[in-house]
């Protein structure tokens, strides 16, 4: 660890933290249908899109019917795409020939990009054409991040009114996330990906002699447009197999840096959309705080451990920290903050192979994920699930020290505890539930490159990245069989829609209660003892969940380490 790397920590989450109140203020306004500096040009044309798509924007809609249209988009955008995986053979913009995708690889794929996943059982540049990168991959980037922004809005406007029926309009909310947040800081964000130096063609792939006289085949193509959704969407699914670690995804340090800022940026900038909705920023700055900590927690453990290596480095006397599979142009610690930042984001873009970690650096981007998307998380994604562990929180400390449990003038009640439960309930179901099957069935247990406790870590980062809707892989599992495919695409889904759907009940139910005002027995939650709160709330549920599945993994496998025992 080094005073260098530090600073570089230190930097990126000040420039993050500057970030938060300018897009704050920003997505307030677009959202609340205000005017702003886009509005002249854009406006035109979304009212041309309600008018094409017969969408009244002044008629809102009651949370079950908001789900619904919410679930029939999706249900759409999961036909699209499977089906240009399946002909893409007989569609334009094929220069590489590229054939059909195999059924239970479109349906794996189809499931993960609409569910923001992005988990990749494929190589891109060997897989999927120009038009299916494009029309595909692309597209689902940016709507199944206005969906995650959207439900996220619908959460806050719950919050935030009184004795209300409706939480908005999902279509008004999809049109305008993408069309006035993603699309126009993508343009610009693109433009400078292309000046760093990533392509952007509909060319063919190029042919170029090596030194000893071969030739070698470089893939190019549509790359910098996918890339800046993939970044800001925190969806992570790459152009190429070798992720962000490929010098055409991500060139330069400068490039890095700007993709890890860009990652996190929408996902803390709703914290201050929340409380600026909800009538009281300091709401908004308190829930970031806890993201903050268990961020910057993750971060140390991390870097300390990457940094140190391992027993049998020392042994060698190579000193200098673990640099097997990190990207040598970035070095230890970008490759620590960018593992553990694309973890905490559910991004799952990656410049480091995870499974090259440490027991304990490879730990805590398993954690982050095991936690739920609390850390900051997906777009939007990450806001909601953050406020129904405040919900589950608020709910405790009513219960131990006598307080009113009720948060933002909402008194949080039996129905609402209950939905809170069953969105957190689902998602160590299929972390632990598929996981345990996959280490028994053969079929399953033949696609582990490794024995051990390493070997249990692989299968278990590979379904829990899945069920959070990470994408990111651990490496060294091979996951493009049918047993994988299909169970992963089942816990991308559950992942996905068993969160959101408890997440608009309650929304639905927060609006329709009466706002009262804090009084002698409210919990103050706007300070360090409501941070503390949340942050042990989130450790003792999470590692009374997930320790004994830590202790066959990560931490046996440290232990192990320590007595000169590799896997």
């Amino acid at each position: 660890m080094t005073v260098i790397g530090w600073i570089q920590i230190l930097l990126y989450c000040a420039i993050v933290v500057a970030l938060v109140k300018p897009l704050g203020w920003y997505m307030t306004r677009v959202f609340n249908g205000e005017t702003t500096f886009l509005s002249p040009v854009l406006r035109p044309v979304e009212r041309g899109l309600y008018w094409i798509g017969g969408v009244d924007e002044k008629r809102e809609q009651h949370w079950l019917t908001y789900t619904v249209a919410m679930l029939l988009f999706h249900v759409g955008g999961f036909l699209i795409l499977y089906a240009l995986m399946r002909l893409q053979a007989l569609l334009p913009f094929n220069l590489q020939e590229q054939s059909a995708v195999a059924q239970d690889l479109s349906f794996n794929t189809a499931i993960s990009f609409v569910t923001n996943t992005n988990w990749q059982n494929y190589g891109g540049e060997s897989t999927m054409s120009n038009l299916t990168q494009m029309l595909g991959l692309t597209t689902q980037n940016f709507v199944s991040a206005a969906v995650g922004i959207a439900i996220a809005m619908a959460l806050i406007r719950g919050f935030a009114r009184s004795s209300a029926r409706t939480v908005g309009n999902f279509w008004v909310d999809v049109t305008r996330c993408t069309l006035y947040v993603l699309l126009p800081i993508c343009v610009v964000y693109t433009l400078f990906l292309i000046w760093q130096g990533i392509p952007q063609t509909l060319g063919s792939y190029v042919d170029a002699a090596t030194l000893e006289g071969g030739k070698q085949t470089i893939a190019i193509g549509p790359v910098a447009s996918q890339i800046a959704i993939k970044m800001l969407g925190t969806n992570g699914g790459g152009f190429f197999n070798a992720n962000a670690a490929h010098p055409f995804e991500n060139p330069t340090a400068l490039s890095n840096f700007v993709q890890m800022i860009s990652v996190f940026a929408l996902g803390a900038a709703l914290t201050n959309v929340f409380g600026r909705m909800v009538g009281n920023q300091r709401q908004g700055w308190a829930v970031l705080a806890v993201m903050g900590v268990l961020f910057i927690a993750g971060v140390a453990v991390t870097y300390w451990a990457e940094a140190n290596g391992t027993t049998a480095l020392h042994a060698l006397g190579l000193a200098g920290g673990n640099m097997e599979g990190k990207e040598v142009r970035f070095g230890i610690v970008a490759s620590s903050l960018f593992a553990v930042v694309t973890t905490a984001a559910s991004c799952g873009a990656v410049i480091a192979m995870h499974d090259s970690f440490t027991a304990l650096g490879g730990m805590i981007p398993l954690i982050n994920m095991e936690l739920g998307e609390v850390i900051i998380g997906g777009v939007g994604s990450g806001l909601y699930g953050m406020l129904i562990v405040i919900i589950v929180s608020i709910f405790v400390a009513g219960l131990m020290v006598g307080r009113t449990p009720e948060y933002v003038g909402k008194k949080i009640e039996a129905r609402e505890v209950k939905m809170a439960m069953l969105a957190m309930l689902v998602l160590p179901l299929f972390y632990l539930g598929w996981t345990s099957v996959a280490v028994v069935v053969p079929s399953a247990v033949a696609s582990m490159a490794n024995s051990g406790p390493h070997g249990f870590t692989e299968v278990l980062y590979a379904f829990t990245s899945q069920t959070g809707n990470n994408g990111s892989a651990f490496g060294g599992l091979t996951g493009n069989t049918f047993f994988y495919n299909l169970t992963g695409a089942s816990s991308m889904f559950f992942g996905r829609f068993f969160v959101i759907v408890p997440a608009m009940a309650l929304a639905g139910s927060l609006a329709g209660k009466k706002s009262i005002p804090p009084s002698a027995g409210t919990l103050p939650t706007t300070g360090g003892l409501f941070v503390g709160l949340v942050v042990g709330v989130i450790l003792i549920v999470g590692g009374l969940t997930f320790f004994p599945a830590l202790a066959l993994g990560p931490i046996v496998e440290h232990l192990a380490m320590n007595a000169n025992t590799l896997f």
